[in-house]
């Protein structure tokens, strides 16, 4: 039995139905993908599954005693409390010693710390407080609306493999195709009021839907040419109101009802990019670049060279300094050492993650045309409403105060505001948040014909894949690493290093003349280390944590130097920790050879 089921399902509000007769069951252990454009509906079946929201039409039927879990797109912002406490109550009046138990089990699981405050932490560990939260009344489905919004790629990893592990029911809703791709065992896609299932995985939905909507153009053009046909039948006049021909009439009253309740398939975005005059080969250039704050290391010397033309991926974890990397390669903010030397005739355009550039309180028309009816593309005068409406914004949307869209929408309107200028040079710090497959393909597309240079920040690993043509990679104390191609290249890469620093341990291992006993120490020291890392870990955690936390930027520079320093010490540690337990299990393996 299904663990719930939609049947003939409708729901409206007021436009077009969301839900227009839809069906759909899960069934215990599914992973299903919710896929959809932007506004179609997507966050509103998950409420209706929860129960939150009720049909119009139709039955919905639930397995007797149904939990549901749901992790909404965003972090609410007036959560308090410990982690334990945000935890508990997700059980409601069950606070008893089962659900306790279950808590404490759910914090070494998911590695969290009980007693830190919610607030203090990222926006990563948010999120796993409040998966936590979710799966502590143990949930027969657990829905997840854009889990992957604003974590960084290990963050992204984690939740991959701890949901592949988890074993439960899912329904989720993401933008990240390697996120899909890995964890959904079947598709269903919301279009136009409708429910599709596909049972297969992303790439053969991507070749089925394209083969689905050229067989439903092909019929719509068929159809459209018989009732073109029959309109110029009809305005014969005397024919048509011949007895015999009553049928025909009828048979074109309905083909004329049809073509009014056809809903077409939404829109492309139509985007363009501006490009500016040709800048010089060199872009920009460091030499023994550090960058920071006075009290405050965030990179070590960095020499690199980015020349015209160059596609720039910058990777690493939230709070690392990715931000800052790029605002002093673009001169914004002057080196602690080294040099910066930008190039000539650099016409540089700015996508901010924050989207600052946004005026909240501004319709959507002024934030991109200032107050005017027009602005200039490529030469041409084009009106603002057309120019929005190539975004995918209606009229009436348009004249929408910015403050009122939704984390899509202002991703697309700022994309629009900063294509009114020509450029030579894109910076991008996040650009994928919130956008719909469709337009994330399309940017892509867009981004890959660009004849400019791109500095992109991301945690979209298909994205960063399929445009950049190097990484700088975060890889620990500030380290910067420069690798050839994208995301997965640079995996590829940096596993070759740790094999060949392997195979050197080995050789080293080799030369020993023969194995010796381990004393009584030794063995007290070797079964102490696991204990030892596992205590370096969690420190080294908890002031990751207190970095990442707004509190500690009010507080100034000194805070994060001091948190700086002691992660420092800690790595030492733990390198050294982790050097002698080799040596101890290689010496405890020598002896069992």
């Amino acid at each position: 039995m299904a663990l719930f089921s939609m049947q003939e399902v409708g729901l409206s509000f007021g436009g077009p139905p969301l839900l227009d007769g839809v069906n759909l069951q899960i069934e215990e252990g599914e992973r299903v993908c919710l896929l959809g454009r932007n506004g179609t509906g997507k966050s509103t079946l998950m409420k209706m599954i929860k129960g939150d929201v009720a049909p119009d039409t139709g039955e919905i039927t639930r397995q007797q005693s149904l939990q549901v879990a749901y992790l909404t797109q965003e972090v609410p912002h007036q959560i308090e409390g410990t982690v334990f406490e945000v935890i508990i109550a997700g059980l409601a009046d069950d606070t008893g010693w089962e659900g306790h138990s279950q808590a404490e089990k759910l914090l070494s699981l998911m590695k969290l710390n009980g007693d830190a405050k919610f607030k203090t932490l990222s926006a990563g560990l948010k999120r796993r407080v409040l998966l936590a939260r979710g799966l502590v009344t143990n949930p027969h489905i657990l829905l997840l609306d854009e889990p992957t919004n604003h974590l960084d790629i290990d963050a992204i990893k984690w939740l991959e493999d701890f949901l592949l592990r988890y074993g439960g029911t899912l329904l989720f809703v993401t933008h990240d195709r390697i996120f899909l791709q890995k964890l959904a065992t079947r598709i269903v896609e919301l279009d136009r009021g409708r429910l599709i299932s596909w049972n297969c995985d992303y790439r053969n939905y991507l070749l089925r839907k394209e083969a689905l909507l050229d067989a439903e153009g092909g019929q719509n053009a068929r159809f459209d040419k018989k009732l073109s046909q029959e309109e110029a039948w009809i305005r014969q006049g005397i024919k048509a109101r011949r007895t015999r021909n009553e049928g025909r009439v009828k048979a074109l009253e309905k083909m004329r009802e049809e073509s009014r309740a056809r809903r077409e398939q939404t829109g492309n975005v139509r985007m363009k990019l501006q490009e500016g005059r040709r800048s010089g080969k060199l872009v920009i250039e460091t030499n023994e670049m550090s960058c920071g704050y006075a009290d405050l290391t965030v990179v070590k010397p960095l020499s690199t060279l980015i020349i015209s033309g160059d596609k720039v991926a910058i990777i690493g974890p939230n709070g690392a300094g990715k931000t800052t990397l790029l605002k002093t390669l673009l001169g914004k903010q002057p080196p602690l050492a080294g040099e910066v030397k930008l190039g000539t005739n650099l016409d540089i355009i700015y996508f901010d993650q924050l989207r600052e550039q946004l005026e909240e309180n501004k319709t959507v028309i002024d934030n991109v045309a200032d107050g005017n009816d027009t602005v200039f593309i490529n030469g041409k005068s084009r009106h603002i409403i057309g120019y929005l409406q190539d975004f995918l914004f209606s009229p009436d949307r348009a004249r929408s105060e910015v403050k009122i869209l939704s984390g899509g929408e202002k991703n697309r309107l700022l994309l629009a505001k900063l294509f009114t200028k020509p450029s030579n040079v894109i910076v991008m710090d996040e650009p994928t948040n919130d956008l719909d497959m469709e337009t994330l393909d399309l940017l892509e597309e867009m981004l890959n014909e660009y004849k400019g240079t791109l500095l992109l920040v991301s945690h979209d690993r298909a994205f960063i894949n399929n445009i950049v043509t190097s990484t700088l990679v975060f890889e620990g104390h500030g380290e910067v690493m420069e690798y050839v191609g994208g995301y997965d290249d640079w995996l590829k890469q940096r596993k070759t290093e740790i094999k060949e620093g392997r195979q050197k341990t080995t050789k080293s291992a080799k030369k020993q003349d023969r194995p010796r006993k381990m004393s009584l120490m030794e063995k007290q020291e070797l079964d102490q280390l696991p204990k030892r890392i596992e205590t370096l870990e969690d420190k080294k955690e908890k002031l990751y944590q207190l970095m990442a936390a707004p509190e500690t930027y009010q507080q100034g520079g000194g805070k994060l130097a001091e948190a700086t320093a002691e992660i420092q010490v800690i790595e030492e540690k733990l390198n050294q920790a982790y050097k002698r337990w080799e040596e101890l299990e290689e010496i405890k393996g020598s002896l069992d050879r």
